[in-house]
């Protein structure tokens, strides 16, 4: 299956669940001028958005991305907007490449997780700064957790100190903009858990097949190690801005502190998603053991039935010989002998099961049983 053909499937499963509002527009910008007034645009097209960026003292612009070849879409979008074509295929062209800096622009790469059962996709989003204004792209799959942002965008951007720098307005802008998204990678953790727990109750059940409970904790272990993955992404990226001492960012320690925190709580997620790792990996352990204590009590029902066999055949052994001797034509038995014959029999059968039972069990050879 081919990178389209699965990003289709994923927009049809995002479409079917609600997950995707086709209504909204691409762009999206809202900028306020160095005289305070805040300005708000919603449209198809980047036409007009470069003028409004132009007169603005700090704006934030964000493209929505529809189609299924995320990559290209977005390096045109950055273009439209005035990034630099090296600046854009350094994301583009590498998935390995999370953070850039050209002095005069700076580029990142964070992951944006989604959560559909066992199924963790995380969405790249890309986070380009230029001198005054921040553009974030996205997929539409990933567009509902910048919804808040925007309603409260405006006053946001009033918030902002007016006597600050540029550069310390724009990093306070883009915390704001990476702690959103944090915030919603943090909630799927909790969806995680809920299937965690799922397979838990279906581990409970001694008649599972482990046909059916293989699969499940495989698919298990890979959601929550993608999903780490995508954290330590975030944690490297969120690294290389603060220590990255960047033109375009802010060399206040007070607010560099703040970015510090965003870090911290990415740990802190990591530190709970490792957790439930080990808690999972636990009980993979319990269930082995559950499932060796099951086998080990077969075991010692097919050793307890074996030995009860082995006493029976031995004891009948006794009986058998005396009915062969009894046969033979030396000893003159008629149907007048009935009587001793089937107590002869009978004694020696009993008499003879009763011995062996004993002495196998003074010799310590059965089996304890097992409930």
């Amino acid at each position: 299956m081919t990178n389209n053909e699965l990003t289709r499937q994923n927009e049809t499963k995002h479409k079917e669940s609600g997950e995707v509002d086709s209504s909204r527009k691409r762009w999206y910008c809202v900028s306020v001028s160095p005289a305070g007034i805040i300005t708000k645009e919603e449209t198809e097209t980047a036409a007009g958005i470069a003028d409004i960026i132009r007169d603005a003292s700090i704006s934030w612009v964000d493209y929505v991305v529809t189609e299924t070849d995320f990559l290209n879409v977005a390096r045109e979008a950055a273009l439209q907007i005035g990034f630099s074509e090296d600046l854009i295929s350094a994301f583009v062209d590498s998935s390995y490449i999370k953070y850039r800096d050209s002095n005069v622009e700076l580029g990142m790469k964070i992951s944006a997780v989604q959560v559909r059962d066992f199924n963790v996709e995380p969405h790249p989003y890309l986070l380009f700064i230029k001198k005054n204004f921040i553009l974030t792209v996205h997929p539409i799959y990933v567009d509902r957790r910048f919804t808040k942002l925007k309603r409260y965008a405006e006053t946001i951007l009033k918030k902002l100190p007016a006597d600050m720098t540029t550069p310390d307005r724009l990093t306070l802008l883009l915390i704001r903009i990476v702690r959103e998204s944090n915030d919603s990678n943090f909630e799927h953790l909790r969806q995680i858990e809920e299937q965690g727990d799922k397979l838990n109750q279906i581990m409970t059940d001694p008649y599972t097949p482990r046909s059916k409970l293989g699969p499940e904790i495989y698919r298990m272990k890979h959601a929550v190690i993608t999903y780490l993955n995508a954290l330590w992404d975030t944690v490297d990226v969120l690294h290389s801005l603060r220590y990255g001492d960047a033109d375009l960012i802010t060399d206040d320690d007070k607010i560099l502190g703040k970015l510090s925190d965003l870090v911290e709580d990415v740990n802190r997620q990591i530190g709970l998603a490792e957790h439930m790792s080990d808690v999972l990996s636990s009980g993979l352990e319990v269930l082995q053991s559950i499932y060796n204590n099951q086998l080990q009590n077969l075991n010692n029902r097919l050793a307890l039935l074996m030995t009860y066999l082995t006493i029976i055949g031995t004891a009948v052994l006794v009986p058998n010989t005396l009915a062969t001797m009894m046969g033979n034509g030396v000893f003159e038995i008629g149907p007048h002998d009935l009587w001793w014959y089937l107590i002869l029999m009978i004694g020696s059968t009993v008499i003879a099961t009763a011995g062996v039972y004993l002495w196998v069990k003074k010799q310590g050879w059965l089996p304890k049983k097992m409930d």
